[in-house]
Parts: C-alpha cells; structure tokens; sequence
C-alpha cells in the first residue's frame, strides 16, 4: 500500500473554492463589502509578494474569533451543495479509482478548512484528509487560532511526512497531485510528483524537472460556478 495525496482547488476541482466561497458570502449577505473587500486586499499583497500565505491564512482565521462553528459548518453544507459538488474534474476522478483499485490510500491535502475538506472527503470516500481546522471553544464559538500546524507549503510537507510514517510507507513510495507552485515542498519529496492543469510557474518547474504534466479536463459544462451573481473578488481563504 502506498499514499496517494491529492491537493483540492483547481486540482480534483475545476474551480477554487475560496473565491466562490467568498462571492457566495457576499451575495448571501453573509459579510459586508468591506469584509469582502479586506480579504481580497489581504490576498493581493500576498501575490505582489509582501506577505506570505501563512500570514494570510491566520489574519483570515482570526477573523473568525467569535463566530458560531455550528452555524460555518451548515453554511459550508449548502455552499458544497450548490457550488462546490459539480465541479470535479472527470481526471481527478478516474485518478482516484485507479489508485483505489492499486489499493492506495487516498488523502486530501488541502489549505482548504475542515468544513468543506470533509464534505470532499466523504463524497469521494477518501481515507483521509490534511487541512486547516479551527479551534472551538466550550461554547462552540471559534477562537480565531488554527489546531496545529497551518497547512500550507512546508506545513503541507510536515502533514504528508507525518502521515506516510503513520502508514509505514516512505515518501518515495506516495504520490502527490497539485496544480500549484506553493505545493513544491511536498512535489519534491514524494516518489511519484504529479502536476495537474498547473499554475505557470509549477509548469515550468515541472518541464526543468521532468514531472509529469496532466490535463483533467473540466466538469460537463464547464467550471461555471452555480453561484449567485456578484462583482469579481480576489481568492480568500474559504470555508
């Protein structure tokens, strides 16, 4: 038995996520233009390069120190209902049968947050799932700090290492599929790197490297988010 791991936005999905969880939120009512707008800003310095994704991805779970765990993770049930199940890629799907069938286990690894990673999970019966949780309190409210560590490039890699020893297999023995250059840590250290409808960076690297380049096509009719209408935002950190 070996690991295979699999990242989630724009990998086994057509689309990302946490941009139409975002437009979603914003449509729904469910924050404010400035709340939209602060998370869009936050995300672009992280592209211009002035701040790194980590930092992002815990200012954005800050943001939820007080807020309702229960009331997320319903909000997250429809948002995966109607935005988010359509859009498998038909390769991402035919790439986890043919490792069920190896008797490979499968894993999410994802930046995305437990909420929707285990709507993922069980909807695609995978074995297991490497994400952000968030901690809860006795009340059941978010305390605006992660559980462990943010999983995110090398944390990504510290999840994959950790989860590899529990099976008894060494890395070189899993493999790995992604479309994003931030995923480096872990394309390198896995036996079996596979990049999917990558970002350009990642495809250059792949090309230096020798990595296989797949493309997992997108789901019938498109990656056409079911979403209701709302200006263009930048990808947040979603549900």
């Amino acid at each position: 038995m070996a690991v295979a791991f699999f990242d989630l936005d724009r990998t086994l999905l057509a689309a990302n996520s946490a941009s139409l969880w975002v437009r979603r939120e914003l449509a729904l009512g469910h924050i404010s233009r400035w709340e939209a707008l602060r998370a869009s800003m936050l995300l672009t310095r992280y592209h211009l390069g002035f701040v790194a994704m980590q930092d992002v991805l815990l200012r954005a779970t800050a943001l939820l120190t007080g807020s309702d765990a229960k009331a997320l993770e319903a909000r997250s049930a429809d948002f995966y209902a109607e935005a988010v199940r359509g859009q498998y890629r038909p390769g991402a799907l035919v790439a986890l049968e043919a490792h069920r069938e190896a008797g490979d286990r499968l894993v999410l690894l994802t930046s995305s947050s437990g909420y929707l990673s285990d709507l993922v999970a069980r909807e695609l019966r995978l074995d297991g799932v490497l994400c952000n949780r968030f901690e809860v309190d006795a009340a059941g409210l978010h305390t605006g700090r992660p559980l462990g560590a943010v999983c995110f490039g090398e944390g990504k890699r510290f999840y994959a290492e950790a989860t590899a020893k529990d099976a008894g297999v060494p890395l070189s023995a899993c493999a790995f599929y992604t479309d994003s250059y931030s995923d480096l840590p872990v394309l390198e250290v896995v036996g079996r790197p596979v990049v999917v409808n990558p970002d350009h960076r990642l495809r250059r690297e792949a090309r230096r490297r020798g990595w296989p380049v797949v493309d997992w096509g997108v789901p019938p009719g498109g990656a056409t988010p079911s979403v209701p209408p709302s200006p263009p935002l930048v990808p947040s950190t979603g549900p």
